[in-house]
């Protein structure tokens, strides 16, 4: 289960900025704003709750792979960010350390 909370986590932890951006309009500025706060509340509870059991280091580096490669994809969808294939290389990187966190954070650690 707290494999899907830190999930969650992190997809709510695209819509803190998504709601930042938001709120750069007038007409959407209170909107964005609450948009921004609710999510980055809810991405930290969530968190919070997956570190119950997913040790510290491995949950923030998801997390946030997760809420970085998902802003950049939602930047370049919605919001005419552009796009290039170095951007598109350091995305899979990220998104490759963040899977080989998930399936190695079990192995027995050096010391």
């Amino acid at each position: 289960m707290a494999w899907i909370y830190l999930v969650f986590a992190g997809l709510f932890e695209i819509g803190w900025p998504v709601g930042l951006k938001m709120a750069q309009q007038d007409s959407t500025r209170v909107s964005g704003l609450v948009i921004a706060i609710g999510c980055m509340a809810v991405s930290g509870y969530l968190l919070w709750f997956a570190q119950k059991e997913i040790p510290i280091g491995t949950a923030y580096a998801i997390w946030t792979g997760i809420g970085a490669a998902g802003t950049f994809l939602v930047g370049i969808i919605y919001y005419g960010d552009p796009g290039s294939m170095a951007r598109y290389l350091g995305v899979a990187l990220i998104i490759g350390g963040v899977a080989t966190l998930k399936y190695t954070h079990r192995f027995t650690p050096i010391r």
